[in-house]
């Protein structure tokens, strides 16, 4: 039995969505079970009003370049004191091929983790890491600390 072209293309399309689904809910080996839960319910950090052409820099949460284009620079900042993640997690959302810097500052040794296009980062007690890469991939990829299994952010490339 062979299949049409045509009864193909909406399996086809809901395959990537599939896959950014099991990545994102797949954990590393030192998260615990309550992980999921907290992304349960969709928080954004993103701001309802867009930032205005010269801003002052954003506090230790997330700042945007001026004018959010595409290929503008998307900064995020996470802060990790005891065991408490600031801003608390949610979405983040960024376009295709835009750069995006992930800061990570914690009060512990630990590693920051970009599950799915595995870039890490090692934590030294209150030394910020950084992370930059181009979002060149569409899906839903969670960010997490590794030995505490602290979920930071979800990352939403559309």
């Amino acid at each position: 039995m062979t299949i049409a072209p045509a009864r193909l293309r909406p399996l086809l399309a809901a395959l990537p969505l599939g896959v950014a689904l099991l990545m994102a809910t797949s954990a590393c080996g030192g998260s615990d079970a309550a992980a999921p839960a907290q992304s349960a319910a969709p928080v954004s950090t993103e701001s309802a009003a867009p930032a205005p052409a010269e801003s002052a820099p954003a506090a230790p949460s997330e700042s945007a370049a001026a004018a959010p284009t595409d290929s503008a620079m998307k900064e995020i900042t996470v802060t990790v004191a005891g065991r408490k993640v600031t801003p608390p997690p949610g979405r983040i959302e960024v376009t295709k091929g835009q750069t995006v810097r992930i800061t990570v500052t914690s009060d512990a040794a630990d590693e920051a983790h970009l599950h799915g296009y595995d870039k890490e980062a090692s934590l030294k007690p209150g030394t910020p890491a950084s992370i930059e890469f181009v979002a060149d991939e569409t899906g839903l990829f969670e960010m997490e600390t590794h030995e505490s299994g602290l979920q930071l952010f979800q990352l939403v490339v559309r």
